[in-house]
């Protein structure tokens, strides 16, 4: 009994190990098979036809299958089955290809297009020339490429791929695919369609709306010619906005007195100014007499509105107040004083600074006609009149727009002809006395006229004693 029931577990041990060694083997044989198929998938041999077609005479093609980052979709595809590679010469790429194009394939945004453009010349099959068929085949992209041979031709045996002629059939054989030359870009209607839909697209956005015209804000100008207007319409810019210049500018050229055309706002200009005097300060008497002593402010807008340009030359309180009564009182008196400090001329302290510099001594019309004001330079600054009289230019540019600029001085001006007092009447003791102070000075002119050669000739007849005989010697 118990020697069959220690034959029975032998047989059963016997089995266990039997079934234990099959199970191990079929492991080894399954994992063997897998590792067989992951290194042939997973590699590509030096024999491959990718790896010929980027040595090959190509080019063009395999820089943009790099370019197009189509390397590892093309090894997995090799490791599945064979490939045929319709590759253009480089010349349909170089100078058949449009352009504009290529440029379009070029683009980062445009990869996707341009890979479905080259995977659209790749078929997973082998086609050998001598074995063409006459049917469509599908492509790597997903479209489907037809393929034809009518038997007649040069090189390539009238084969066709698509509208593209086979121009070198077998150019690279391998074993896992073959390259066929082919004499043109293949181009898929999907690409195709994705370069018109963008350059569409280019050709809209390149025309810019029209609308009103643009202004320079310099100088407030048109920067364009305006569209011609109709006879009757208003005109496209307001007058003033046209013709006005920036404060940096020279003046625009005064249509002259009586036109009646009011091109600039010249009460609101002398307003500005006026106050800009006050809030200087120091100038509060000039100002004053401007407004209310005279009506010499609303000349000097109409003035500018018609387009005149002015320089005013305001004297500081310390300067209106040595003004005396009498020369204020007469009728007529500031008006004729203050005219005479207003130049129908724009100048800045820079414009006038340089022109007595290199001048030495500019005279200046004034609204006080004919006389006119001198200006010279002194002491690193400008001198307005002469002699006591004379002003010195004290506060630059208080006021500068481009049609009026204000310039303060330290005293007020006249004419040269009204600096001298008046002459009283002499006595005649007094005039005789005056006419022989005036034949002195004569005489003495005449003496010291004598020449340096009659000088020494008197001399020398002094040593001889002879001088007494000739009276030009006395």
């Amino acid at each position: 009994m118990a020697r069959d029931s220690l034959g029975g577990a032998t047989a059963l041990l016997f089995l266990l190990v039997s079934v234990a060694v099959s199970s191990v083997k079929t492991e080894s044989d399954a994992s063997t098979a897998t590792l067989a198929t992951a290194s042939s998938g997973g590699q590509i041999n030096s024999n491959s036809v990718l790896v010929a077609l980027l040595d090959s005479h190509y080019t063009e093609l395999a820089e943009l299958v790099e370019k197009a980052l189509l390397l590892p979709s093309l090894e997995a595809a090799v490791g599945r089955h064979n490939l045929t590679i319709f590759a253009p010469r480089n010349e349909a790429l170089e100078r058949d290809l449009d352009p504009e194009f290529k440029r379009f394939l070029l683009e980062p945004g445009n990869l996707r297009s341009l890979q479905t453009l080259l995977l659209y010349h790749v078929v997973p099959a082998r086609i050998p020339s001598e074995a063409w068929p006459q049917s469509r085949h599908p492509t790597l992209a997903g479209d489907h490429i037809h393929l034809s041979s009518s038997g007649e031709g040069s090189s390539g045996g009238g084969k066709t791929v698509g509208l593209a002629a086979v121009v070198q059939p077998d150019a690279v054989v391998r074993p896992d695919g073959v390259i066929h030359g082919i004499e043109r870009l293949l181009v898929p209607r999907s690409v195709q369609e994705d370069f018109n839909r963008r350059r569409s697209l280019a050709a809209i956005s390149a025309v810019l709306p029209t609308g009103a015209p643009e202004v320079d804000p310099r100088t407030h100008r048109l920067k364009k010619p305006a569209p011609p207007v109709p006879a009757g319409a208003p005109p496209v810019l307001p007058i003033y906005d046209a013709m006005a210049p920036g404060p940096s500018l020279a003046p625009a050229p005064a249509p002259g007195p009586g036109s009646g055309k009011h091109w600039f706002d010249g009460e609101s200009q002398v307003k500005d100014f006026i106050q800009t005097l006050l809030l200087y300060g120091g100038y509060n008497e000039f100002a004053d007499i401007l407004v209310n002593l005279t009506s010499m402010a609303t000349e000097m807008g109409r003035l500018v509105s018609e387009g005149y340009v002015l320089t005013v030359l305001a004297p500081n309180d310390d300067a209106m107040a040595r003004l005396t009564t009498d020369q204020l009182s007469e009728p007529g008196a500031p008006e004729t004083i203050m005219y005479y400090h207003l130049i129908p001329e724009y100048q800045t302290e820079e414009s006038m600074y340089n022109a007595v510099r290199r001048f030495g001594k500019v005279r200046y019309d004034t609204l006080r006609v004919p006389h006119k004001v001198v200006a010279r330079e002194a002491d690193g600054s400008v001198k307005f009149g002469a002699g006591e009289g004379s002003a010195y230019l004290f506060d630059p540019d208080i006021y500068t727009d481009g049609r009026i600029s204000v310039q303060g001085i330290d005293a007020v001006l006249f004419p040269p002809d009204e600096d001298a007092p008046p002459a009283s009447p002499l006595s005649p003791a007094a005039r005789k006395a005056e006419l022989a102070q005036v034949k002195a000075k004569t005489k003495l002119k005449a003496k010291l006229r004598r020449g340096k050669l009659l000088e020494i000739g008197c001399s020398l007849l002094g040593v001889l004693g002879q001088s007494s005989h000739f009276a030009t010697c006395q």
